[in-house]
């Protein structure tokens, strides 16, 4: 089943108050996909889930959001429960191992483009930004070969510099040839062929 971001949302301000009641640490979660974009009005969609790509701690600096605090993941789990959510509505599915965006390396001056949506008494959420969710959904979007990544892709509005800087970014993650390819092809079914030349 999927949701609007105010239900979202209202899921978001139960698991601060969630936290608060059991005497929790500060928690602030950086917060990528539909549910950001549905947040910043940059796509308007129904979402499953709050995909967590990074946490950032007491000295503001992203940490790895592999595993997810144990106190976060309890208060998640009541708020599934009360508001009849996927249990894993509350995920770091985007940054959940070795492959994952966050250890593999986000894009330069990523922490300075957040954009911070919500502050409750212990929980504090951050937004990725819109050249960041860019990049994000070109990476997703050449591995799966389209896919709703490339319909929000296209709904994002990308100038050809922020595609040919979300393809440079993505090739850090996957210098092969085979992802090269799979890029160029990409660019020419879906609308971008004039970039392919360019990478």
């Amino acid at each position: 089943m999927a949701y609007g971001y105010e239900k979202l949302h209202e899921a978001l301000r139960l698991l601060d108050g969630k936290l608060t009641l059991n005497r929790s640490g500060r928690i602030s979660i950086v917060v990528y996909g539909g549910a950001a974009l549905n947040a910043l009005q940059l796509i308007q969609r129904t979402t499953r889930d709050v995909d967590i790509v990074a946490l950032m701690d007491s000295n503001n600096q992203l940490v790895d959001p592999a595993p997810l605090p144990e106190e976060l993941l309890a208060a998640a789990k009541d708020v599934a429960d009360t508001l009849n959510l996927p249990q894993d509505w509350l995920n770091n599915g985007p940054s959940s191992g070795e492959g994952g965006l966050f250890r593999l390396g986000l894009p330069d001056g990523f922490k300075d483009r957040l954009i911070k949506n919500y502050q409750g008494e212990k929980l504090i959420v951050y937004l990725v930004s819109r050249l960041d969710q860019i990049y994000f959904k070109l990476y997703a979007a050449i591995d799966l070969f389209g896919s709703y990544h490339a319909s929000d892709l296209k709904q994002l509005m990308p100038s050809d510099e922020e595609l040919l800087g979300a393809v440079r970014w993505a090739t850090t993650h996957d210098p092969s040839e085979g992802f090269q390819q799979a890029a160029k092809l990409f660019l020419k079914e879906f609308g971008y062929e004039k970039l392919a030349d360019r990478i």
